[in-house]
């Protein structure tokens, strides 16, 4: 049987193929033998009914001068093809909303799309952790700075950041004492106009934001570490923290496989869970990292275990 996929993302252009998740997901597919196409989010639309998209056809190269090849545009009914990846970076914002309704529409036209849209819309990467409250450090989520003034007080040290970003953007960590902690809530809530998440800060991240893929439900055996620069507080590789891949532990074991049945029963089929000492921080599921890190470290296959998953929930 013959497979397709249309890939949604940003610009293949501008990915770094050395790390790019996305890029890991098309070369599996394309080995297995899936037809390929590509678009941006701002491709995906809805004419009397039907979610299409201008797509390209496309082929992948695992070579850094050139890494891709397009074909012309075409216009393609999404319930044409076997699978659809929604692989679109933060920010969360309205038109990532709208694209997941007519990705919702698309999927009950016919299309498999990888993750659930509604769960896509649903589980906010920050806000999905309140869903295992005695996984996760303390934490409120208030636009008050009044509250979230008191919350600093009684935690002693924590980190304030914004519901709708990624990579380590915006994150403060601020401490009772911090005379700056007025302007920090006035800018990240924008005068009590937005609510930001606070939470406990834990001071083993100087032993990483350990970053645990689950797929299909299954736990990956590996992780990998993202360790802050001397006198940094963030460990994203955005922000200029250093990879180290390592096996998980037993602990960081149990708090995945006690999440995962909930991400299958939500369709979420590839997830990344933040993880500082014995607390889950984020459940990422817009477009989850550092795949080709611990593939390489560990000559495994990670994209093998989801396509094996997809190939057989298509064929049903």
């Amino acid at each position: 049987m013959s497979y397709s996929l249309l890939m949604v993302m940003d610009p293949i252009d501008q990915v770094n193929i050395v790390k790019d998740t996305s890029f890991g997901l098309l070369l599996e597919a394309q080995r297995r033998g899936w037809d390929l196409y590509y678009c941006q989010q701002q491709d995906l639309y809805l004419e009397q009914g039907e979610v299409r998209a201008a797509c390209q056809s496309l082929k992948v190269f695992n070579d850094p001068k050139q890494w891709f090849a397009l074909q012309a545009p075409e216009q393609v009914p999404l319930h044409q093809f076997g699978s659809v990846f929604m692989r679109k970076d933060p920010p969360f914002d309205m038109n990532y909303i709208y694209s997941t309704y007519l990705l919702e529409l698309a999927q009950n036209q016919g299309t498999l799309v990888v993750n659930n849209p509604r769960s896509l819309r649903d589980c906010n990467e920050k806000l999905f952790t309140a869903w295992f409250p005695k996984l996760t450090p303390a934490t409120l989520v208030s636009a008050n700075a009044r509250l979230l003034k008191q919350f600093v007080i009684e935690q002693q040290d924590t980190i304030l950041k914004p519901l709708d970003g990624m990579g380590g953007a915006s994150i403060f960590r601020v401490k009772q004492d911090d005379p700056n902690t007025s302007v920090i809530i006035e800018t990240l809530t924008e005068g009590g106009k937005h609510l930001v998440m606070a939470q406990r800060f834990i001071p083993e991240i100087t032993q990483g934001d350990k970053r645990i893929l689950i797929v299909n439900g299954e736990v990956i055996p590996y992780v990998l570490a993202r360790i802050p620069q001397k006198g940094e507080t963030r460990g994203n590789l955005a922000a200029g923290g250093s990879g180290v891949p390592m096996p998980i532990s037993e602990k960081e074991k149990q708090l995945a496989e006690t999440i995962a049945p909930e991400l299958v029963k939500r369709g979420l089929y590839f997830v990344g869970l933040d993880v500082i000492g014995d607390f889950v921080t984020e459940i990422n599921v817009t477009s989850p990292t550092c795949m080709r890190e611990l593939d390489k470290e560990y000559g495994i296959n990670i994209a093998a275990k989801l396509f094996q998953g997809l190939e057989q929930q298509i064929t049903q």
